[in-house]
């Protein structure tokens, strides 16, 4: 049954420093301050890891473990020279994007990081009471903005598969039609990783009001080689209500740079654009955006990198007796047959970082594709942690 959600306003407390000090916050810092906030009240590991930051295997938050290319590194060590400066030229970054996704640039809104994206559509499309519809487990930070615009979510559990269940989707959009104000996907899913197919999005777009937008995030797509995934961006071509998110963040390595950005129909992006902060972007990044575009044979090595360990380290998964999701991303689940409560300290305190809760899968473990060597040493500690099991031949849901 779909779960009806609301998502409730974190409240602040302090004095009138701390009071006047948040009234002068952009929507988007103070969201900042408040995952902070989050973050540090979450139940994570009890004590501080053994291990410093920097020597540990960093498998929790689907990051590139390689780092931006020389081409990247580059570009942006070269324009340095514009650090002091607000009118510095930007590269042309919009019209290059837009260039490379085969659009204009009036189709493109650039961001500071997908993330940003995602806020401003709640903020846009979710007006006071309205309703999103999508999946549950996903990527939760649209249903954690609805805080802002009071929506509530409509959260509809994945199939027994662990694919996204697109006909419940379509059902309770169809029932509350007149109450949705956005349907969200995430394609490839995160956590789980695997795909929603090319013709269960069509089915998507073509079973539900045309006037419902439809955001689909794609963060992982550089790493799908599925031929039953499809890119929405020729959904956007056709004038349809859709918004697709994408991110430099993930196969380009800038994730600490933030810069991200949404294509879809140029009415949308100006019903978008007033609640961008356009400033929030630095002249590193934009000119190291520009290189990753056009370094498509670093794209390609890191795609080929991340299936390789991907595919070694689900193999040995499974022949230690322990079934994961098949993925199209640079992470994938494991199921470890027992709650996940201490998993998260257990891995820290051997070095190694590893994805958090993503209930209602509390017996699954997300884990990132990271390097060589941390891989290994991820399979080190899990062996360490968990014992053996009856070696399977296929992954869940196969």
């Amino acid at each position: 049954m779909p779960q009806k959600s609301n998502v409730t306003r974190r409240r602040f407390m302090g004095g009138l420093a701390t009071a006047l000090g948040v009234a002068t916050l952009n929507p988007f810092e103070l969201a900042a301050q408040q995952r902070r906030a989050g973050a540090a009240a979450a139940p994570a590991a009890a004590k501080a890891p053994a291990v410093p930051y920097d020597s540990m295997a960093k498998l929790a938050n689907n990051e590139n473990p390689h780092g931006p290319s020389e081409a990247v590194r580059k570009a942006m060590t070269d324009v340095w020279k514009y650090s002091n400066r607000y009118g510095y030229p930007d590269g042309g970054i919009r019209q290059a994007i837009a260039e490379a996704h085969g659009v204009k640039p009036e189709n493109v809104l650039i961001s500071a990081g997908s993330g940003e994206i995602l806020k401003l559509v709640d903020d846009v499309y979710l007006q006071s009471h309205k309703l999103v519809v999508g999946p549950e487990p996903t990527y939760q930070s649209v249903y954690q903005y609805t805080t802002n615009s009071k929506a509530t979510a409509i959260r509809i559990p994945l199939n027994k598969d662990y694919t996204t269940d697109v006909n419940g989707i379509i059902k309770a959009t169809k029932l509350h039609s007149r109450d949705v104000g956005l349907v969200y996907l995430c394609n490839p899913n995160n956590p789980t990783g695997n795909i929603v197919d090319k013709k269960e999005i069509a089915k998507l777009l073509n079973s539900i009001p045309e006037e419902i937008p439809v955001l689909i995030d794609e963060a992982y797509h550089h790493f799908v080689d599925n031929p039953n995934y499809e890119p929405s961006i020729k959904y956007v071509l056709e004038g349809r209500r859709v918004i697709v998110a994408r991110t430099f963040s993930k196969i380009a390595a800038l994730a600490g740079m933030r810069i991200g950005f949404a294509i879809a129909p140029a009415d949308m992006i100006q019903e978008m654009s007033p609640f961008i902060n356009s400033s929030s972007l630095n002249a590193l990044v934009k000119y190291g955006a520009l290189a990753a575009l056009k370094d498509t044979a670093f794209e390609a090595k890191m795609k080929a990198l991340n299936k390789e360990l991907r595919s070694r380290t689900t193999s040995e998964l499974a022949a230690y007796g322990y079934e994961t999701i098949p993925s199209d991303a640079n992470f994938f689940m494991v199921n470890i047959k027992t709650d996940m409560g201490p998993i998260q300290t257990k891995f820290a305190d051997k070095g190694v970082l590893v994805g958090r809760r993503f209930p209602p899968m509390d017996q699954w473990l997300r884990i990132s594709v990271g390097t060589d060597e941390e891989m290994k040493r991820f399979m080190t500690a899990f062996k360490e942690i968990f014992p053996a099991g009856k070696p399977t031949s296929s992954s869940a849901g196969a």
